[in-house]
């Protein structure tokens, strides 16, 4: 259908979307790196947030500025940034997160010639009253700085107008994700990862309106015959190369994730009643987790046992960036959870500049075939 084509044309050239956005509309487009962007208050401010992901092009102009044990996420965006590729914006927002990314930070700040640039040091350990009131405060001051760079007020009808469209989203998004659990087949998982990605870029509006007619389309599809031994995705950013069409042509469907480019950064509601900061911020500090951030000492791994379960998976297949510390250090016991559970996994490391598809596919076919 039309607006799925257009959705995964977006996906597959961001930048040009974003170009004719700003060409367009006159407004001005703001980097984030990650799902704890407080995205509600760019789009309150009338801005398009924009999520950087790197993997468009080579490294050496950001070889020359990182140890070369940094992800690729991390070389791929800083080189995008030095080489011109993201000439179109005006800013970008920095929250606390891995120790890459704000490393990354300091050297953007000093040589990236994206605009404005904007550090949001939210907390990691979530679940204290302290640890709530200081997120509270971090996204009061960070609203402010906000408005201020941008040249706009940004008013609490502002805010709670931002709010309602992010709620749809996150609610028409969850609707995706049902029935591509409920009716394998009825859409791939390379079309929702494009969704997902499409998400991240688009003028949200316009994004939910595409979306909505998308997920009205697929409620009146018929499921077809079984697809496959059903994946469970679990990992962090996953851009290059499309897994899902290796994971489909090895004999599975990926009926679910918790990707930071999938379904962790949909999750949770925002309240539209109060005071709008302090409902984002709350949202913010209950939503699914990342490796970066702590809530208890299993808590990411009693939620993908959870996850996986509810799903009915067959097995999970973690996707990791090389060098990607945090989830590195939580795989250990995410494994043994997942073992004790009964449930296979199967560990692979990519690098985004550097992917062996043939191994992948490899692997996929033998993980799959033992399920």
């Amino acid at each position: 259908m039309k607006d799925l084509a257009v959705l995964k044309a977006v996906a597959a050239d961001p930048g040009n979307y974003a170009r004719q956005w700003k060409a367009e509309t006159s407004g001005k487009v703001v980097g984030t790196f990650c799902s704890y962007a407080p995205e509600e208050l760019i789009l309150a401010g009338g801005a398009l947030a924009f999520r950087v992901v790197g993997g468009s092009g080579g490294t050496s102009s950001a070889d020359a500025h990182l140890q070369s044990y940094s992800c690729s996420l991390v070389r791929g965006a800083l080189a995008d940034a030095l080489d011109g590729r993201l000439d179109f914006l005006d800013g970008a927002i920095f929250p606390h997160t891995c120790d890459s990314i704000q490393r990354l930070s300091d050297i953007w700040r000093m040589n990236a010639p994206t605009g404005f640039h904007l550090d949001v040091v939210l907390p990691v350990k979530l679940n204290t009253d302290s640890a709530r009131q200081y997120m509270t405060q971090v996204l009061g001051d960070a609203h402010t700085q906000l408005a201020s760079l941008l040249d706009r007020s940004i008013t609490d009808a502002d805010l709670h107008r931002a709010i309602d469209v992010y709620n749809d989203i996150r609610r028409t998004m969850q609707r995706l994700y049902e029935l591509r659990s409920e009716r394998p087949g009825i859409v791939s998982g390379s079309d929702v990862h494009a969704i997902v990605r499409a998400s991240m870029v688009m003028d949200r509006r316009e994004f939910l309106e595409r979306l909505t007619r998308v997920v009205a389309h697929l409620e009146g599809q018929e499921p077809g015959p079984p697809a496959g031994k059903r994946i469970f995705l679990s990992g962090g950013v996953c851009n290059l190369p499309d897994v899902y069409s290796i994971v489909e042509a090895a004999g599975g469907w990926v009926v679910a994730d918790d990707l930071c480019t999938g379904s962790r950064g949909l999750t949770g509601r925002i309240d539209t009643a109060g005071n709008p900061i302090a409902a984002i911020s709350e949202r913010y500090a209950k939503r699914a987790i990342c490796p970066a951030k702590h809530t208890g000492i299993t808590s990411r791994g009693d939620e993908l046992v959870r996850l996986a379960k509810k799903e009915q998976a067959n097995g999970v297949i973690f996707v990791f960036l090389k060098f990607c510390d945090p989830h590195a250090f939580d795989y250990p016991y995410l494994k043994g959870m997942l073992d004790d559970a009964g449930i296979p996994s199967l560990l692979v490391e990519l690098e985004e500049q550097n992917v062996s598809q043939g191994q992948l596919q490899t692997r996929c076919e033998a993980f799959i075939e033992m399920l």
